[in-house]
Protein backbone atom coordinates (compact mmCIF):
# COMPACT_ATOMS: atom_id res chain seq x y z
CA UNK A 1 0.00 0.00 0.00
CA UNK A 2 1.28 3.68 -0.63
CA UNK A 3 -0.50 5.97 1.53
CA UNK A 4 -1.10 9.94 0.52
CA UNK A 5 -3.37 11.03 2.67
CA UNK A 6 -1.70 12.70 5.09
CA UNK A 7 -3.48 16.00 4.67
CA UNK A 8 -6.12 14.33 6.48
CA UNK A 9 -4.20 11.99 8.91
CA UNK A 10 -0.42 11.20 8.54
CA UNK A 11 0.30 7.25 8.12
CA UNK A 12 2.54 5.60 9.53
CA UNK A 13 2.77 7.53 12.71
CA UNK A 14 6.32 8.66 14.51
CA UNK A 15 8.00 5.78 15.53
CA UNK A 16 7.12 5.20 19.49
CA UNK A 17 3.80 6.86 19.76
CA UNK A 18 1.38 3.81 19.75
CA UNK A 19 3.98 2.01 22.04
CA UNK A 20 3.73 5.46 24.61
CA UNK A 21 -0.03 5.27 24.14
CA UNK A 22 0.24 1.64 25.27
CA UNK A 23 2.40 2.72 28.22
CA UNK A 24 0.59 5.16 29.41
CA UNK A 25 -2.28 3.39 29.76
CA UNK A 26 -1.03 0.32 31.78
CA UNK A 27 1.26 2.48 33.45
CA UNK A 28 0.32 6.19 33.84
CA UNK A 29 -3.94 5.77 34.34
CA UNK A 30 -4.24 8.57 36.94
CA UNK A 31 -5.86 11.63 36.33
CA UNK A 32 -3.41 15.42 36.38
CA UNK A 33 -4.09 17.25 39.08
CA UNK A 34 -6.69 14.60 40.41
CA UNK A 35 -5.01 11.33 41.67
CA UNK A 36 -2.63 10.78 44.48
CA UNK A 37 1.17 10.04 44.35
CA UNK A 38 3.23 8.44 41.28
CA UNK A 39 -0.17 7.58 39.81
CA UNK A 40 -1.20 11.25 39.36
CA UNK A 41 2.39 12.45 38.83
CA UNK A 42 2.99 10.08 35.87
CA UNK A 43 0.13 11.44 33.69
CA UNK A 44 0.86 15.36 34.68
CA UNK A 45 4.55 14.79 33.93
CA UNK A 46 3.33 13.57 30.40
CA UNK A 47 1.17 16.44 29.95
CA UNK A 48 3.79 19.04 30.74
CA UNK A 49 6.70 17.67 28.68
CA UNK A 50 4.23 17.16 25.63
CA UNK A 51 2.98 20.87 26.54
CA UNK A 52 6.58 22.16 26.74
CA UNK A 53 8.27 20.24 23.44
CA UNK A 54 5.18 22.06 21.73
CA UNK A 55 6.73 25.19 23.15
CA UNK A 56 10.16 24.38 22.59
CA UNK A 57 8.74 23.57 18.55
CA UNK A 58 6.98 26.92 18.02
CA UNK A 59 9.91 29.03 19.46
CA UNK A 60 7.53 30.23 22.59
CA UNK A 61 8.99 30.70 26.02
CA UNK A 62 6.20 29.49 28.13
CA UNK A 63 4.39 26.58 27.87
CA UNK A 64 1.45 27.47 29.43
CA UNK A 65 0.40 29.60 27.04
CA UNK A 66 -0.71 26.23 24.74
CA UNK A 67 -3.53 24.93 25.23
CA UNK A 68 -4.19 21.24 25.21
CA UNK A 69 -7.11 20.58 22.90
CA UNK A 70 -8.91 17.71 20.86
CA UNK A 71 -7.58 18.76 17.77
CA UNK A 72 -7.76 21.83 15.53
CA UNK A 73 -11.49 22.13 15.10
CA UNK A 74 -11.77 22.67 19.21
CA UNK A 75 -8.78 24.85 18.88
CA UNK A 76 -10.33 27.31 16.37
CA UNK A 77 -13.66 26.89 17.88
CA UNK A 78 -12.24 28.46 21.20
CA UNK A 79 -10.51 31.29 19.29
CA UNK A 80 -13.60 32.35 17.31
CA UNK A 81 -15.92 31.80 19.74
CA UNK A 82 -14.04 33.14 23.06
CA UNK A 83 -13.04 36.34 20.96
CA UNK A 84 -16.26 37.46 18.88
CA UNK A 85 -19.19 39.45 20.34
CA UNK A 86 -21.99 40.66 18.16
CA UNK A 87 -21.05 43.77 16.18
CA UNK A 88 -17.36 42.41 16.03
CA UNK A 89 -16.17 42.23 12.04
CA UNK A 90 -13.88 39.19 10.98
CA UNK A 91 -11.46 39.33 8.02
CA UNK A 92 -11.22 35.54 6.69
CA UNK A 93 -10.00 33.94 3.21
CA UNK A 94 -11.81 31.92 0.18
CA UNK A 95 -9.25 29.23 1.01
CA UNK A 96 -10.57 28.29 4.56
CA UNK A 97 -12.00 24.75 6.09
CA UNK A 98 -15.07 24.13 7.43
CA UNK A 99 -13.66 24.35 10.95
CA UNK A 100 -13.43 27.94 10.09
CA UNK A 101 -16.20 29.07 7.84
CA UNK A 102 -19.18 27.29 9.45
CA UNK A 103 -18.18 28.61 13.49
CA UNK A 104 -18.34 31.51 11.19
CA UNK A 105 -21.60 30.92 9.23
CA UNK A 106 -22.90 30.35 12.78
CA UNK A 107 -21.90 33.92 14.08
CA UNK A 108 -23.06 35.52 11.27
CA UNK A 109 -26.19 34.78 12.05
CA UNK A 110 -25.90 36.30 15.99
CA UNK A 111 -24.18 39.61 14.57
CA UNK A 112 -20.65 38.78 13.40
CA UNK A 113 -19.90 40.68 10.10
CA UNK A 114 -17.42 38.68 7.75
CA UNK A 115 -15.18 39.56 5.11
CA UNK A 116 -13.75 37.21 2.60
CA UNK A 117 -10.68 37.83 1.40
CA UNK A 118 -10.54 36.57 -2.43
CA UNK A 119 -8.21 33.96 -3.55
CA UNK A 120 -9.02 32.98 -7.60
CA UNK A 121 -7.45 29.76 -8.52
CA UNK A 122 -7.18 28.36 -5.14
CA UNK A 123 -3.87 30.63 -5.25
CA UNK A 124 -2.56 32.70 -1.98
CA UNK A 125 -4.19 36.58 -1.81
CA UNK A 126 -2.25 39.63 -1.91
CA UNK A 127 -1.42 40.59 1.52
CA UNK A 128 -1.77 44.28 0.61
CA UNK A 129 -5.69 42.85 0.54
CA UNK A 130 -5.99 42.18 3.76
CA UNK A 131 -5.24 45.82 4.91
CA UNK A 132 -8.01 46.87 2.59
CA UNK A 133 -10.63 44.69 4.44
CA UNK A 134 -10.02 46.10 7.55
CA UNK A 135 -12.63 48.32 9.22
CA UNK A 136 -12.99 49.85 12.84
CA UNK A 137 -15.07 46.92 14.07
CA UNK A 138 -12.43 44.10 12.75
CA UNK A 139 -11.62 42.31 16.33
CA UNK A 140 -9.93 39.35 14.24
CA UNK A 141 -8.54 38.33 11.06
CA UNK A 142 -8.73 34.64 10.84
CA UNK A 143 -6.51 32.24 8.10
CA UNK A 144 -5.54 29.46 7.42
CA UNK A 145 -1.83 28.98 6.93
CA UNK A 146 -1.87 26.61 3.95
CA UNK A 147 -5.08 25.40 1.72
CA UNK A 148 -6.05 21.50 2.67
CA UNK A 149 -7.50 21.74 -1.04
CA UNK A 150 -5.05 24.07 -3.34
CA UNK A 151 -1.69 23.36 -1.23
CA UNK A 152 -1.30 27.27 -1.40
CA UNK A 153 1.00 28.43 1.75
CA UNK A 154 0.19 32.24 2.83
CA UNK A 155 2.54 34.62 3.66
CA UNK A 156 2.53 34.64 6.97
CA UNK A 157 4.73 36.69 8.19
CA UNK A 158 3.52 40.01 6.24
CA UNK A 159 -0.27 38.96 7.16
CA UNK A 160 1.03 39.00 10.86
CA UNK A 161 2.90 42.88 9.91
CA UNK A 162 -0.61 43.80 8.81
CA UNK A 163 -2.54 42.43 11.84
CA UNK A 164 0.29 43.79 14.59
CA UNK A 165 0.41 47.04 12.56
CA UNK A 166 -3.71 47.55 12.77
CA UNK A 167 -3.50 46.18 16.41
CA UNK A 168 -6.45 43.72 15.10
CA UNK A 169 -5.52 39.76 16.47
CA UNK A 170 -4.96 36.73 13.81
CA UNK A 171 -5.77 33.10 14.26
CA UNK A 172 -4.10 31.17 12.35
CA UNK A 173 -5.62 27.31 11.22
CA UNK A 174 -2.07 25.49 11.34
CA UNK A 175 -3.73 22.31 10.41
CA UNK A 176 -1.72 21.58 7.38
CA UNK A 177 1.44 23.50 8.58
CA UNK A 178 2.39 22.24 11.97
CA UNK A 179 5.30 20.04 12.02
CA UNK A 180 5.95 20.42 7.96
CA UNK A 181 6.73 23.95 7.72
CA UNK A 182 8.81 26.13 10.31
CA UNK A 183 6.20 28.53 12.45
CA UNK A 184 7.66 30.98 14.90
CA UNK A 185 5.58 32.48 17.52
CA UNK A 186 8.08 35.26 18.62
CA UNK A 187 8.71 38.25 17.13
CA UNK A 188 6.01 39.47 15.60
CA UNK A 189 4.16 36.14 14.81
CA UNK A 190 0.61 35.28 15.10
CA UNK A 191 -1.64 36.01 18.46
CA UNK A 192 -3.53 32.40 17.77
CA UNK A 193 -2.19 29.48 16.66
CA UNK A 194 -4.77 26.26 15.99
CA UNK A 195 -3.09 22.98 15.15
CA UNK A 196 -3.62 19.40 15.36
CA UNK A 197 -1.71 16.26 16.45
CA UNK A 198 -2.36 13.95 13.48
CA UNK A 199 -1.00 15.25 10.77
CA UNK A 200 2.55 16.90 10.34
CA UNK A 201 3.03 16.34 14.09
CA UNK A 202 2.76 12.69 13.38
CA UNK A 203 0.62 11.77 16.43
CA UNK A 204 -2.52 10.37 17.23
CA UNK A 205 -6.11 11.91 16.72
CA UNK A 206 -8.40 13.43 18.85
CA UNK A 207 -5.37 16.22 19.74
CA UNK A 208 -3.76 19.07 19.01
CA UNK A 209 -4.05 22.42 20.49
CA UNK A 210 -4.32 26.56 20.54
CA UNK A 211 -1.44 29.00 21.48
CA UNK A 212 -3.02 32.00 22.80
CA UNK A 213 -1.28 35.10 23.37
CA UNK A 214 -1.10 36.48 26.89
CA UNK A 215 -2.62 39.35 26.16
CA UNK A 216 -5.94 38.30 24.78
CA UNK A 217 -8.78 37.82 26.71
CA UNK A 218 -10.31 34.82 25.68
CA UNK A 219 -13.43 33.08 27.06
CA UNK A 220 -13.63 29.46 27.51
CA UNK A 221 -15.64 27.31 25.37
CA UNK A 222 -16.05 24.42 27.58
CA UNK A 223 -16.64 25.27 31.85
CA UNK A 224 -16.12 21.96 34.54
CA UNK A 225 -13.20 20.40 36.55
CA UNK A 226 -9.64 21.18 36.22
CA UNK A 227 -8.04 19.29 38.66
CA UNK A 228 -7.29 22.41 40.18
CA UNK A 229 -9.13 24.88 42.22
CA UNK A 230 -11.28 22.19 43.15
CA UNK A 231 -13.12 23.56 46.40
CA UNK A 232 -14.54 27.10 44.02
CA UNK A 233 -17.69 26.42 41.80
CA UNK A 234 -15.99 29.63 39.50
CA UNK A 235 -13.68 28.36 36.39
CA UNK A 236 -10.14 29.02 37.44
CA UNK A 237 -8.69 31.90 35.61
CA UNK A 238 -4.51 31.20 35.44
CA UNK A 239 -3.72 29.30 31.93
CA UNK A 240 -4.07 26.59 31.04
CA UNK A 241 -6.67 25.16 33.67
CA UNK A 242 -9.15 28.25 32.23
CA UNK A 243 -9.25 26.41 28.93
CA UNK A 244 -8.78 22.79 29.78
CA UNK A 245 -11.91 21.60 32.06
CA UNK A 246 -12.83 17.73 32.07
CA UNK A 247 -10.22 15.11 32.54
CA UNK A 248 -7.42 15.16 29.72
CA UNK A 249 -6.65 12.32 26.98
CA UNK A 250 -3.18 11.48 28.30
CA UNK A 251 -2.79 8.25 26.78
CA UNK A 252 -3.14 10.63 23.26
CA UNK A 253 -0.91 13.47 24.62
CA UNK A 254 1.59 11.24 25.19
CA UNK A 255 1.54 9.95 21.62
CA UNK A 256 1.55 13.47 20.34
CA UNK A 257 4.72 14.46 22.95
CA UNK A 258 7.09 11.13 21.12
CA UNK A 259 5.40 12.80 17.38
CA UNK A 260 6.53 16.31 18.52
CA UNK A 261 9.77 14.59 19.76
CA UNK A 262 10.32 13.36 16.43
CA UNK A 263 9.60 16.15 14.30
CA UNK A 264 11.90 18.17 16.36
CA UNK A 265 14.74 15.88 16.12
CA UNK A 266 14.32 15.97 12.50
CA UNK A 267 13.70 19.10 12.30
CA UNK A 268 10.72 21.01 10.79
CA UNK A 269 13.56 22.77 8.14
CA UNK A 270 14.45 19.18 6.71
CA UNK A 271 11.07 17.92 6.53
CA UNK A 272 9.88 20.92 4.48
CA UNK A 273 13.11 20.34 2.12
CA UNK A 274 11.80 16.86 1.48
CA UNK A 275 8.14 17.57 1.17
CA UNK A 276 9.08 20.32 -1.39
CA UNK A 277 11.63 17.75 -2.98
CA UNK A 278 8.25 15.02 -3.30
CA UNK A 279 5.82 17.50 -4.43
CA UNK A 280 8.01 19.04 -7.29
CA UNK A 281 8.76 15.88 -8.36
CA UNK A 282 5.10 15.02 -8.73
CA UNK A 283 4.41 18.25 -10.43
CA UNK A 284 6.74 17.63 -12.89
CA UNK A 285 5.88 14.46 -13.55
CA UNK A 286 1.77 15.69 -14.41
CA UNK A 287 2.38 18.60 -15.19
CA UNK A 288 2.14 18.45 -18.91
CA UNK A 289 0.16 14.96 -19.28
CA UNK A 290 -3.07 15.09 -21.18
CA UNK A 291 -6.73 15.34 -18.97
CA UNK A 292 -4.63 16.15 -15.95
CA UNK A 293 -5.90 19.17 -14.64
CA UNK A 294 -3.85 20.59 -11.70
CA UNK A 295 -4.79 22.90 -9.36
CA UNK A 296 -2.83 25.74 -7.26
CA UNK A 297 0.85 26.95 -7.47
CA UNK A 298 2.55 25.64 -9.97
CA UNK A 299 5.93 26.01 -7.93
CA UNK A 300 6.53 23.76 -4.86
CA UNK A 301 8.32 25.67 -2.96
CA UNK A 302 4.52 27.91 -2.84
CA UNK A 303 2.63 24.99 -1.91
CA UNK A 304 3.11 22.37 1.72
CA UNK A 305 3.03 18.81 0.95
CA UNK A 306 -0.22 17.98 -1.22
CA UNK A 307 -1.69 17.99 -4.53
CA UNK A 308 -5.21 18.23 -5.87
CA UNK A 309 -5.72 17.51 -9.25
CA UNK A 310 -8.87 15.86 -11.71
CA UNK A 311 -8.44 13.42 -14.51
CA UNK A 312 -10.53 15.15 -17.79
CA UNK A 313 -14.44 14.49 -17.34
CA UNK A 314 -13.82 11.11 -14.95
CA UNK A 315 -15.33 11.75 -11.72
CA UNK A 316 -13.15 12.29 -8.94
CA UNK A 317 -14.63 9.27 -7.13
CA UNK A 318 -13.68 7.31 -10.14
CA UNK A 319 -10.29 8.13 -9.94
CA UNK A 320 -9.80 7.20 -6.29
CA UNK A 321 -11.59 4.25 -6.47
CA UNK A 322 -9.09 2.97 -9.11
CA UNK A 323 -5.82 4.45 -7.95
CA UNK A 324 -6.62 2.32 -4.63
CA UNK A 325 -7.81 -1.17 -6.03
CA UNK A 326 -5.73 -1.41 -9.27
CA UNK A 327 -2.62 0.57 -7.90
CA UNK A 328 -3.09 0.16 -4.18
CA UNK A 329 -2.55 3.94 -3.68
CA UNK A 330 -4.76 6.09 -1.00
CA UNK A 331 -5.50 9.25 -1.50
CA UNK A 332 -8.70 11.75 -0.76
CA UNK A 333 -11.46 12.41 -3.44
CA UNK A 334 -14.32 15.16 -2.79
CA UNK A 335 -14.42 18.02 -1.34
CA UNK A 336 -12.29 17.46 2.00
CA UNK A 337 -14.63 19.92 3.98
CA UNK A 338 -13.16 22.91 2.38
CA UNK A 339 -16.77 24.41 0.45
CA UNK A 340 -15.30 27.65 0.53
CA UNK A 341 -11.44 26.73 -1.27
CA UNK A 342 -13.09 24.80 -4.02
CA UNK A 343 -15.37 27.50 -4.95
CA UNK A 344 -12.09 29.46 -5.24
CA UNK A 345 -10.45 27.18 -7.48
CA UNK A 346 -13.41 26.27 -9.64
CA UNK A 347 -14.47 22.54 -8.57
CA UNK A 348 -17.13 23.30 -6.52
CA UNK A 349 -19.43 21.33 -8.92
CA UNK A 350 -17.01 18.02 -9.07
CA UNK A 351 -14.25 17.95 -5.82
CA UNK A 352 -11.02 16.73 -6.86
CA UNK A 353 -8.66 14.11 -6.16
CA UNK A 354 -6.03 15.05 -3.40
CA UNK A 355 -2.50 13.35 -3.33
CA UNK A 356 -0.53 14.16 0.26
CA UNK A 357 2.68 13.53 1.61
CA UNK A 358 4.61 13.33 4.96
CA UNK A 359 7.93 12.68 6.28
CA UNK A 360 8.07 8.95 5.89
CA UNK A 361 6.88 9.03 1.67
CA UNK A 362 9.28 8.44 -0.46
CA UNK A 363 10.35 9.63 -3.68
CA UNK A 364 9.87 5.63 -5.39
CA UNK A 365 6.07 5.70 -4.40
CA UNK A 366 5.52 9.66 -5.58
CA UNK A 367 6.84 7.91 -8.80
CA UNK A 368 4.65 4.78 -8.46
CA UNK A 369 1.66 7.33 -8.04
CA UNK A 370 2.42 9.54 -11.13
CA UNK A 371 2.55 6.81 -13.08
CA UNK A 372 -0.80 5.70 -11.89
CA UNK A 373 -2.10 8.46 -12.89
CA UNK A 374 -0.46 8.94 -16.33
CA UNK A 375 -2.00 5.38 -16.92
CA UNK A 376 -5.35 6.26 -15.60
CA UNK A 377 -5.48 9.47 -17.82
CA UNK A 378 -4.48 7.65 -20.95
CA UNK A 379 -7.96 5.86 -21.28
CA UNK A 380 -9.76 8.72 -20.09
CA UNK A 381 -12.37 9.82 -22.36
Amino acid sequence: MIYLDNAATAYPKAPGVAQAMADCIEHAAGGPGRSFGAFGEGPARIVFETRQALADLFGWPDPTDIVLTSGATYSLNLALQGLLRPGDHVVTTGLEHNAVSRPLTHLRAQGIQITRVACPGGLSPEPGAFREALRSTTRLIAVVHASNVSGALLPLTEISAIAREADVPLLVDASQTAGGVPISLADGGPHLLAFTGHKGLLGPPGTGGLFIDPSLDVQPLCRGGTGSRSFSDEQPTDRPDRFESGTPNVPGIAGLGVGVRFVAQRGVTDIRAHETRLIDRLLSELGAVPNVSIYGPRAAEERVGLVSLNVGDVDPAEVGLRLEREYGIITRCGFHCAPWAHESQGTLDRGAVRLSVSPLTTEEEIEQAARAIREIAAHAG
